[in-house]
């Protein structure tokens, strides 16, 4: 076994470590909204929610990986609580977007910072997530048309997700590796 020599502390490592977390809390607010549509009986949403969830979660772990393997020892932090409440499914995607959106952000200033600390490692780790970031936003958004144009028509959002493939991006080949393997 070879040793990996740690690179030093960074603004991008320190991100990074804060990124497990943000990646975790969104596989939790994911699960709730699941749960959510699940309890209101509206299965492809739950199922479209669970998915989103487990790649979450995944993401989180190739995190994890990428710091294993840099040998930065990962801190795996816990989460805050998340929103269970809602009354109609708009809310839920309002919310999921929002938290893409922020999410973004977040992995556009990691790649910044792995860009300025010279980390180019980082910087090419970072732009698997930049291209998974858009493929979120653009499914949510897409998600969140469909409910305005469906209205109360909850069947109607339904039809729509068992017939296309709304953020179903499947198994990439190009992905990072996950710490303990992928869900």
């Amino acid at each position: 076994m070879t040793d990996v020599q740690a690179p030093p502390t960074s603004e991008f490592t320190a991100l990074l470590q804060a990124q497990v977390g943000h990646e975790f809390a969104a596989h939790q607010q994911y699960v709730a909204l699941a749960v959510w549509f699940d309890a209101a009986d509206l299965p492809q949403l739950a199922t479209l929610f669970y998915r989103q969830a487990v790649e979450e979660r995944n993401h989180a772990m190739m995190m994890v990986q990428y710091l294993l393997d840099r040998g930065i020892p990962p801190v795996i932090p816990g989460v805050a609580s998340v929103r269970n409440e809602f009354g109609h499914p708009r809310e839920l995607v309002e919310l999921a977007l929002a938290q893409e959106q922020d999410v973004t952000a977040k992995i556009e200033r990691l790649f910044k910072a792995a860009r300025d600390d010279g980390d180019f490692v980082g910087e090419q780790f970072m732009l698997w997530f930049l291209k998974e970031q858009v493929e979120e936003m653009a499914a949510m958004n897409t998600l969140l048309t469909i409910i305005d144009r469906a209205g109360d028509d909850f069947f109607k959002i339904e039809d729509f997700i068992a017939r296309e493939a709304v953020g179903d991006g499947g198994n990439d080949p190009s992905a990072p590796a996950a710490a303990g393997g992928s869900l």
